[in-house]
């Protein structure tokens, strides 16, 4: 049965069963489109989890490939697979659905078929996104997921819906324009070495290109993918978006679709631009704004009135910690900054359910309208401790693991930033801790805190898989990071060895040609030495 999960549907049918479960929601009536929703994002978690066992923890490659030429006269294929990096990306977002819209239940009344129908139709742009291997076709992935998010802040959000939703469009659009004219210009530089049009990523990562090139071409992606982490000092849409979108949409931002753009660092950022990615300028650019942003979050974070607001500003802070490690270039690093993500999305996913739970009881996020609620809510303060302690990395949660193997690694190259990043593992308890005490353990003064009841069956299923695996990933990492060892040892080796590739602001044969230069310099170290894929192979369609 297991051998199932190696053939070439598998990933497609992930991609495929969130757009029929979407058409489904629409089809029937109000009441049932729920149970649709729920019903297809756990048979889509059951058809996924399977991948966790048969990944092969030793191919560095792409597997459960599929190759299908799509648009054949501009180089535009169905090209899918999975590696180290995205399948742990994968099986979160397939972890995470279920749970959003099971928390949605009882917080959404009106448009129920419309917002699950958005729920399922996101959900195939984010698998997409962790699966394309087709420029192209990531760029699709990368804007379905906008369109659905926009309208899940826009009609079911709060009062400032329209506002965040605008805010969040444009940001994300500008970014996304961006990164379209770099994939564009990158076809074209293959193009112009080659004679045939390519979007294909393994095709792209063949070509030679000027560090002035790459520098140009590296921004348009970073820029994208900044904003969607987000780093500062493009954060400022995150928090209005949080704040303001419904519990679903809250879990899935954090959960998920911050996560693109580290990934799109990862995937896209290190590997086609290695020369750009790692000149001293830029690389110090980036360690010092993630920097900024874990202290400037946690310092803001700190003084913040509304629960939800706090807790969109640890995302900020948390990712940060990812970029750091992701740019440290280290094994560990790297490792422990593609854990983290997968911590981040239970961890604070699960404490916007929990706040979730609160603001339906109360119709307050305001951290000093609570107080003493431990007292007549045992069970959901139980859960809202252990949460708060994975989130500032306590020992034996998986925050500890992500983040201490994230500032080791960043130690061995950049101490100065991992001593700078360390402060905002204690500042994360300045700001967290507080919130718990005051939420729970201050005096049960409000009459309203003394009515409230305890977490119902519902609740408690919900939490339960995400309060599991917070101890689960701190005690047992092992079998999580096994899967992303062997494709971060090639990202390693391929940014190391091409970083002596076309020489500082000098134009390569395949740029010169395309930008009009002059001066052509050698080659760096041929594609094939680094990638057992030729050009042949990715499109004949062939499995692993």
């Amino acid at each position: 049965m297991l051998a199932l999960y190696d053939s070439h549907w598998i990933l497609t049918l992930l991609i495929a069963v969130p757009i029929v479960g979407g058409i489904g929601c629409l089809a029937v009536n109000e009441a049932r489109a729920k149970s649709v929703a729920l019903v297809t994002t756990l048979a889509l978690f059951f058809i996924s989890l399977p991948l966790f066992w048969t990944f092969d923890i030793g191919d560095a490659g792409f597997q459960n490939r599929v190759s299908s030429v799509w648009v054949e006269a501009w180089g535009i294929s169905y090209q899918i697979g999975l590696d180290g990096i995205s399948i742990l990306m994968v099986l979160l977002t397939t972890f995470i659905m279920p749970l959003a819209v099971a928390g949605s239940f009882s917080y959404i009344e009106k448009r129920e078929k419309a917002f699950y129908a958005m729920l399922l139709f996101l959900t195939t742009g984010m698998i997409g996104v962790f699966v394309a291997l087709d420029l192209f076709l990531f760029f699709i992935f990368w804007e379905m997921m906008l369109i659905p998010m926009y309208f899940l802040i826009g009609i079911w959000g709060g009062k400032r819906r329209i506002y965040s939703a605008i805010k969040f469009f444009l940001y994300t659009s500008f970014g996304s324009l961006l990164m379209l004219v770099a994939i564009v210009t990158l076809a074209y530089l293959f193009q112009v070495a080659s004679g045939d049009w390519s979007f294909s990523y393994e095709d792209l990562l063949t070509l030679d290109m000027s560090l002035r090139v790459q520098l140009w071409l590296f921004i348009g992606f970073a820029l994208a993918f900044a904003i969607k982490v987000p780093m500062f000092p493009f954060h400022t849409w995150l928090p209005d978006a949080h704040v303001e979108a419904p519990t679903a949409g809250s879990v899935i931002l954090a959960g998920v679709l911050l996560k693109m753009g580290v990934y799109g660092f990862l995937r896209f950022g290190l590997p086609l631009f290695p020369n750009a990615a790692m000149h001293p300028t830029v690389l110090m650019t980036i360690l010092v704004l993630a920097v900024i942003g874990i202290l400037y979050a946690a310092w803001v974070a700190a003084v913040q009135p509304d629960a939800k607001k706090l807790i969109a500003y640890t995302s900020v802070a948390h990712l940060g910690f990812v970029v750091v490690g992701v740019f440290g270039l280290t094994a560990q690093g790297i490792e422990g900054g593609i854990l983290q993500m997968v911590n981040h999305g239970i961890s604070t996913g699960a404490l916007f359910l929990l706040v979730g739970m609160l603001y339906e009881r109360r119709h307050t996020r305001l951290i000093d309208d609570f107080g003493g609620i431990a007292k007549v809510m045992p069970v959901f303060a139980f859960a809202f401790v252990l949460v708060a302690l994975s989130s500032i990395g306590l020992p034996g949660t998986n925050g500890f693991v992500g983040e201490f193997l994230i500032l080791i690694g960043t130690f061995q190259k950049h101490p100065w930033i991992a001593a700078i990043a360390t402060t905002g593992v204690v500042f994360a308890a300045c700001y967290m801790l507080p919130m718990v005490q005051r939420v729970l353990f201050n005096p049960l003064d409000c009459p309203e805190n003394k009515a409230l009841k305890d977490l119902g069956r519902r609740e408690r299923l919900i939490l339960a898989p995400m309060l599991v695996l917070i101890i689960l990933i701190g005690v047992f990492p092992g079998p999580f990071l096994d899967r992303t060892r062997a494709s971060v040892a090639a990202v390693i080796e391929r940014v190391e060895t091409h970083m002596g590739g076309p020489g500082e602001g000098e134009v390569s044969e395949t740029s010169s040609a395309a930008l009009g230069g002059s001066d052509p310099v050698p080659r760096g170290v041929a594609q094939s030495q680094i990638l057992p894929l030729t050009r042949e192979d990715a499109s004949s369609g062939g499995g692993e």
